[in-house]
């Protein structure tokens, strides 16, 4: 009997598996079936796709100032974010670039070779379709040594000549060393061209193999800069240059309550403005990122000057100067000692004996800030930014930052009308001079000072109150953002859904997807919150 069951037992399990092959193999349909063909697969609109991300290099930084709003900060961020968001790690990759013609002649690279391979293959035989690819470009732009105190993150425009898209002959893909060295010198075929040709060439270029790659069907999301007259897939704003004047302007207004001010006792405010006139070869430098932050200092403060409720003690601004009166604040910071010098000039005392009364200095970026501190503890300026309308103490600055309770304050109210005028016209009792004493050590009081970039370097003096506040980009959210818009694209599916996506205009583009945040200002009572908490610096950084 067992061995009779035994033959009927084995044919059973025979016929069972083939019907199991077969109803598996009915399952796939033909596309499928030529997919894993040849041990190899392809990513589906289903999947997370794939990212190439293009930034340019960080600038070598010759000292410790350097700012938090780095590429080199954000690329691990954005990777982080991307593996959460279901993309595999292999699939993300990484370029660096120093200059733009490097940068299109990267992505051209990149372009044509995954064309011509009928998509990309991973380390895993792993055929990735152009529709499931996502480029992330941060174009290289031009700045100055003023500009880039600002951080890497700063949102410009690379404009392009318009003169039609470059063709693809076999010197632009070409990577031999010596061409490259050749078009960098200026020598092309053995012609002459200026860096102005050479720039025009590559943001041709680069315009150029950004289009072939969304015929395709890649998609295309600009990060920080914009190109003229080109339509991303979706773009990345970052602060510009007047959201970095304007948000200074803000905290400004807000922690000086100017809204109470009076014309008879106004505050006096001072713009520091850096901007270079000449690049190295003596050419005349674009000042447009200059006068864009003054104009958004401007929409926020101008309002104040016109009513006469704020001053400058150099006269630089008044109550007849407008939006375009930047010059009036601008200094050249290409000069030695530039902050220091012009500081001493705009608060020049009237005598040897006494200091000009100031309560504010915008100074833009921190670089420009620290030496606006140094100077300050030089001249004899006394106290922080903490004894200014306080609502905590120093220590009470600290707890908060070790884990600890904030120390309320009140602050104390600004008299209407300033002591020089309410002297004027009255009889003296014979305290000339404790009043003499009181308005000295209201004139040496420290002032609000203000930045942007949260340098490392100086975040004690923001713990102490000498720098009252900073700017950053919210990088984490940022990373989180662009990871969600190219997990969207990749799968098919539009940014709508998206509640920090909305339609602008970018480089001259109507209607185009923008992913923004609002920029972080930062202050020793948000400082453990804004950097600590979120990893962004530690408490040794801090000082403590």
């Amino acid at each position: 009997m067992v061995s009779a069951r035994r033959p009927l037992t084995v044919l059973v399990a025979v016929l069972a598996s083939c019907a199991t092959l077969l109803s598996l193999t009915a399952c796939v349909s033909g596309s499928d079936a030529d997919d894993i063909k040849g041990n190899s697969s392809t990513v589906t609109s289903s999947s997370a796709g794939s990212v190439a991300l293009f930034t340019p290099s960080d600038g070598i930084t010759l000292n410790q100032q350097t700012p938090l709003n780095k590429w080199a900060k954000l690329v691990p961020d954005l990777t982080k974010a991307l593996v959460e968001a279901g993309m595999e790690k292999g699939n993300i990759s990484h370029k660096t670039s120093d200059s733009l013609d490097k940068q299109s002649r990267a992505i051209q690279d990149f372009v044509v070779s995954h064309l011509s391979e009928t998509g990309s293959s991973n380390d895993s035989k792993i055929t990735i379709a152009p529709e499931n690819m996502t480029l992330l470009v941060a174009p290289v732009v031009k700045s100055d040594a003023s500009t880039r105190q600002y951080g890497d993150y700063v949102s410009q425009e690379l404009n392009t000549n318009g003169t039609g898209e470059e063709g693809t002959d076999n010197d632009d893909n070409s990577d031999n060393d010596d061409n490259a060295t050749s078009h960098e010198s200026g020598e092309v075929n053995g012609g002459e061209t200026t860096p102005d040709d050479e720039q025009s060439q590559a943001a041709d270029r680069l315009v150029s193999s950004l289009k072939l790659a969304q015929e395709s069907g890649m998609h295309v999301i600009l990060l920080g800069n914009s190109i003229t007259g080109y339509e991303p897939d979706a773009f990345v704003k970052f602060s510009d240059a007047q959201t970095i004047g304007k948000i200074q302007a803000e905290k400004v207004k807000a922690k000086l309550e100017l809204d109470k001010a009076s014309k008879d006792n106004p505050k006096q405010i001072e713009v520091l403005l850096p901007y270079e006139a000449k690049d190295d070869n003596g050419k005349a430098v674009d000042t447009t990122f200059a006068q864009e932050a003054f104009q958004g200092i401007w929409s926020v403060l101008g309002a104040y000057y016109q009513k006469g409720v704020i001053e400058s003690p150099s006269g630089a601004l008044d109550a007849d100067s407008a939006q375009d009166d930047w010059q009036n604040v601008a200094y050249d910071a290409s000069q030695d000692n530039a902050v220091a010098d012009t500081l001493k000039k705009r608060l020049a005392a009237k005598s040897s004996a006494s200091l000009t009364r100031i309560d504010a200095i915008i100074a833009m970026n921190d670089s420009v800030a620290s030496d606006v501190v140094a100077t300050l503890d030089d001249m004899g300026y006394t106290g922080s930014a903490a004894d200014i309308n306080p609502q905590i103490t120093i220590s009470g600055i600290v707890g908060n930052i070790t884990g600890k309770k904030d120390l309320s304050r009140q602050a104390v109210p600004d008299p209407i009308k300033s002591p020089e005028k309410d002297k004027a016209g009255t009889e003296t009792d014979g305290s000339d001079t404790d009043e003499s004493t009181a308005s000295k050590n209201r004139d040496s009081r420290w002032p609000l000072v203000t930045g942007y970039g949260a340098y490392v370097s100086v975040i004690p003096s923001i713990v102490n109150g000498k720098q009252w506040m900073t700017g950053l980009e919210d990088r984490q959210a940022l990373a989180s953002d662009i990871a969600q818009a190219c997990t969207l694209l990749n799968t098919g599916s539009t940014l709508k859904s998206m509640s920090v996506v909305h339609n602008t205009t970018v480089a001259g583009v109507k209607k185009i997807p923008t992913i923004s945040e609002p920029t972080i200002a930062v202050s020793a009572s948000n400082l453990k919150a804004e950097l600590i908490d979120p990893g962004y610096i530690s408490l040794a950084d801090a000082g403590l």
